[in-house]
């Protein structure tokens, strides 16, 4: 990625009318990467993301023993059977969750003890809600860092399975790591989940569609628990990832912000990426969305963009687009049911509050949402706290207000090296 001046200042335009292709799904490549590396036989992927997320999977999986040619329009992968080698160092995860909370659940099929680790930000990310899940399955975890969160020591030597509770109201991410490794287990796994709560829902069935496409015998069993047949390998296979949901939020925000149309092409509106909702919550704003078979377009509100109140507990990486969105609204958004929010690669409803308010919002921030009362707004640097949908998102409300300016803009590269490049050129 090309330097970037930082801060670095956006320049207000409008009405747009632009075509913009977005990134593989950040989301769907590192289930795929986890899939093929596990998989009987070589896989080719084809539109995989190429960023610091899932250049940080491919490491840790090359450290497992898997070998990769990644790079281009179509990558390689020559699937381990399920047998993974114990690394001599610990894994080193960054700031991406999927990598941590996947790979832990993968290394209890190593043949020896491995140590999963990351960043500041990760050390401070609770990881202790999947290990018990796996421990009631049979593997031996042990958590090595402060307030159940990494480093995390997993003893490997296979998963012996079984029926297991899991704590999955606050990450959804650690229902998908249990299911991406249940098809090695010695025995069938059955996932119920405690309290009868299950946060962002749709990204355990994306993890199911990526499983079944490539052969596991994985599915709900009611609507309250999970069941993977053991044996039911992943077959090696050519998987073209989509286009990410969560990255067109950004372009189909900015039309809403800026005015004129935004067609975001490559996407279909009928995915199982949940972030497509965006569209929907647009189109109560007040903008009008126009839907294609594998592509979709926002066109800026003909009046004002109006004020919501919404539960985005299914939607959680769009709450960010959405919150910049309201600024420029008539009347308070409220967002509601997102306390997962808090333990992302940062505490973004606590950065949400106080940016918004930089920028002239009464943002208020409680334990699980977030109101925005718009006011007259004024110029502001932001600050992104390493946060990469921090960053892109506030860079929309430089589409309007002048003196929008973005500190690090550099921390993009988390899932969307690019994302500055085609800004600029709406």
């Amino acid at each position: 990625m090309p330097s970037l001046p930082d801060p670095l200042p956006i320049a207000p335009r409008g009405p747009l009318e632009a075509r913009v292709r977005v990134p593989g799904s950040k989301s769907v490549t590192n289930r795929a990467l986890v899939a093929a590396a596990l998989a009987d036989g070589p896989s080719t992927l084809t539109g995989g993301l190429e960023s610091d997320d899932t250049r940080v999977m491919v490491a840790c999986l090359r450290a497992l023993g898997v070998t990769l040619d990644v790079g281009g329009e179509s990558w390689r992968v020559e699937g381990c059977g399920g047998r993974l080698r114990a690394p001599e160092a610990p894994l080193f995860t960054g700031n991406s969750g999927t990598t941590a909370r996947f790979l832990t659940a993968a290394a209890t099929l190593a043949d020896g003890p491995v140590v999963v680790d990351g960043g500041p930000r990760m050390r401070e990310r609770p990881i202790d809600d999947l290990t018990r899940a796996l421990g009631e399955l049979g593997a031996a975890c042990r958590i090595e860092g402060a307030r159940g969160c990494p480093p995390v020591r997993v003893a490997g030597g296979g998963l012996p399975g079984g029926d297991a509770a899991i704590d999955a109201r606050r990450s959804s991410q650690y229902v998908s790591a249990v299911l991406l490794a249940a098809p090695y287990a010695s025995r069938d796994v059955t996932l119920r989940f405690e309290g009868g709560e299950l946060v962002s829902r749709p990204y355990v069935d994306l993890t199911l569609d990526v499983m079944r496409a490539f052969g596991a015998d994985a599915g709900w069993r009611g609507d309250d628990a999970l069941r993977v047949r053991a044996g039911a390998r992943y077959r090696g296979r050519g998987y073209p990832v989509e286009a990410d949901a969560s990255s067109a939020a950004y372009p189909f925000c900015a039309a809403a912000i800026a005015g004129g149309r935004v067609r975001v092409d490559g996407i279909s509106p009928a995915t199982r990426q949940p972030d497509i909702g965006v569209l929907d919550l647009l189109e109560r704003m007040g903008c009008r969305v126009v839907r294609g078979d594998d592509w979709a377009e926002v066109h800026g509100p003909e009046d004002r963009l109006r004020g919501i109140d919404v539960d985005m507990n299914v939607l959680p990486d769009a709450v960010l687009a959405v919150a910049v969105v309201a600024l420029f609204a008539e009347g308070p958004t409220r967002i509601r049911n997102v306390a997962n929010l808090r333990i992302k690669e940062t505490d973004r409803l606590a950065a949400l509050e106080t940016e918004l308010r930089k920028l002239g919002a009464d943002a208020r921030a409680g334990r699980d949402s977030l109101t925005i009362a718009p006011r007259p707004l004024r110029p502001a640097e932001i600050d992104t706290y390493d946060d990469h949908r921090m960053a892109m998102a506030f860079a929309l409300a430089g589409l309007r207000q002048p003196g929008v300016a973005i500190r690090d803009p550099g921390c993009v590269s988390k899932t969307w090296p690019g994302y500055f490049a085609m800004l600029g050129a709406l």
